[in-house]
């Protein structure tokens, strides 16, 4: 008979718990809304960027005058690192790939660019695939920059610190909170649809993460192995290397599966619950995975980022097998971090960049093999921007930021918000190192997003309560 090593056991299964069940939130009650999910498919892919992506160092200016700006108040970063005189640059005002908005006028004779290995990006912004969201970030009411200064209005909390703003950003709270607005947004959706499963609709291809923390929907994390390892007696580093004893593997199984151990305690009941129930999900979703034929061609890049997006672009292909009834959305959330670029700058963002730019690629061209790039609409997000003047070889945290939606259902070739002339005595920037003062909240952007997913305003309003603080909750990037 095999033996079991209960050091690694232990470990392994706890590990594996964490992974299945993902602590799958807390049970509630729900109120009876009325989101629509009639409607053919739709799925929202948030892709979170950890540390704060420089907004200034991915949407460049092109026209001379604005370049010059940015390049006085980087001089070091932009001169001596990115060495933007060399003909070869990156950041040679000429080799900056054009973005050709259908609103340009608005901007008064100013251009823009990207940097040439975001060229599929930027690809996709000039075929109407993609748009821009200037200057948007985390917000209590408009602000300005005397405003900001004077302390005229109140101000998100704790301002400039990672933890809080992808806090603030994901669950629209500083760390503690117990929801995100992905979540939220799937709990909408299991209110309005009687059918819907509450595990495969909140889904993240990373690690643990409050967007997704509803309280009624769970999260579920995924992955791209078609054998997910999640079967506790599948896993031969807890049971030795025997691989034949098929009676020991079936009885752990079957304990791990178990979910009625005469518990007196209801939350021991619960507990007991929510890890048998996990396993049998992930156990389902690894069936699933291995059984069904995937029509996926596509090549996506090895590295962490790419490798989510196959795994989201395989669970959006897998929806309707992994259960008794169609799956009519679904919320994801993937991850790239090695954002926070104070120093380096010039080494590490280019290396993030391309990663980004190849995942989205490739998921862009898995959507279209499925036939559903109308039904998919992928967003960025970030801690917050950087600061506009740099520090010597990067940059700072700073509060607003642009960011990127793509999909076949974006109106697109259009830039949505404010992207900053660089004249740091504009009222849109702070006055120590020039922070970008966000002209649109996060709310607006994400209200714009549920809109498209289904909710109704009243729905919207539920999630997002200090979305009446502002002029409108429907920014128009979505058809």
């Amino acid at each position: 008979m095999s033996k079991v090593n209960r050091r690694n056991f232990m470990a392994g299964s706890a590990m594996s718990f964490a992974g299945a069940t993902g602590m799958l939130g807390k049970l509630a009650g729900s109120n009876a809304w009325a989101a629509n999910v009639t409607s053919p498919y739709k799925a929202l892919v948030c892709v979170y960027l950890g540390g704060g992506m420089d907004h200034a160092d991915t949407i460049i200016p092109k026209d001379q005058e604005s370049y010059n700006k940015l390049r006085s108040a980087r001089r070091e970063l932009l001169e001596k690192h990115y060495r933007i005189d060399k003909a070869d640059s990156s950041r040679n005002i000429k080799n900056l790939l054009e973005l050709n908005p259908l609103n340009a006028r608005e901007f008064n004779g100013r251009k823009f660019g990207m940097p040439p290995n975001m060229s599929g990006i930027r690809d996709m912004f000039n075929n109407g695939e993609a748009a821009i969201i200037g200057n948007v970030g985390t917000l209590i009411e408009p602000t300005d920059r005397e405003s900001y200064e004077r302390q005229l209005v109140p101000l998100p909390a704790h301002l400039f610190s990672h933890n809080d703003q992808e806090a603030t950003w994901l669950s629209l709270g500083t760390e503690g909170g117990t929801t995100g607005w992905g979540g939220l947004f799937a709990d909408k959706i299991l209110d309005s649809d009687p059918t819907a499963d509450p595990v495969y609709t909140a889904i993240t291809a990373d690690q643990n993460t409050i967007f997704l923390a509803g309280k009624k929907a769970r999260k579920f994390r995924a992955t791209s192995q078609k054998k997910l390892g999640l079967s506790i007696a599948d896993r031969s580093t807890y049971l030795s290397k025997i691989n034949n004893d098929d009676a020991v593997r079936n009885k752990i199984e079957a304990f791990f599966e178990e979910n009625d151990f005469g518990h007196e305690n209801i939350f021991s009941r619960d507990m007991s619950n929510a890890y048998a129930n996990g396993i049998q999900r992930s156990k389902n979703y690894s069936d699933t995975n291995e059984r069904e034929r995937s029509v996926i061609t596509t090549k996506f890049p090895n590295g962490k980022l790419g490798q989510q997006m196959e795994t989201t672009a395989r669970t959006i292909e897998l929806r309707n097998a992994l259960g008794d009834y169609p799956i009519n959305r679904q919320v994801f959330f993937v991850s790239l971090g090695g954002f926070d670029t104070h120093d380096e700058q010039a080494g590490r963002l280019p290396e993030l960049q391309s990663e980004i730019n190849d995942s989205m690629v490739a998921f862009r061209s898995a959507m279209e093999e499925l036939g559903m790039w109308e039904d998919v609409t992928v967003f960025t997000a970030s801690d917050f921007g950087r600061t506009t003047t740099g520090n010597g070889d990067g940059t700072d945290h700073g509060w607003g930021n642009h960011h990127f939606i793509m999909g076949g259902s974006v109106k697109g070739q259009r830039v949505y918000g404010e992207l900053p002339a660089y004249n740091l005595n504009d009222n849109m920037f702070a006055v120590k190192k020039g922070r970008l003062i966000p002209s649109l909240a996060v709310e607006q952007y994400a209200a714009t997003l549920g809109k498209w997913f289904g909710l109704n305003p009243e729905e919207l309003n539920d999630v997002f309560p200090l979305l009446k603080n502002f002029s409108t909750s429907d920014l128009g990037f979505m058809k």
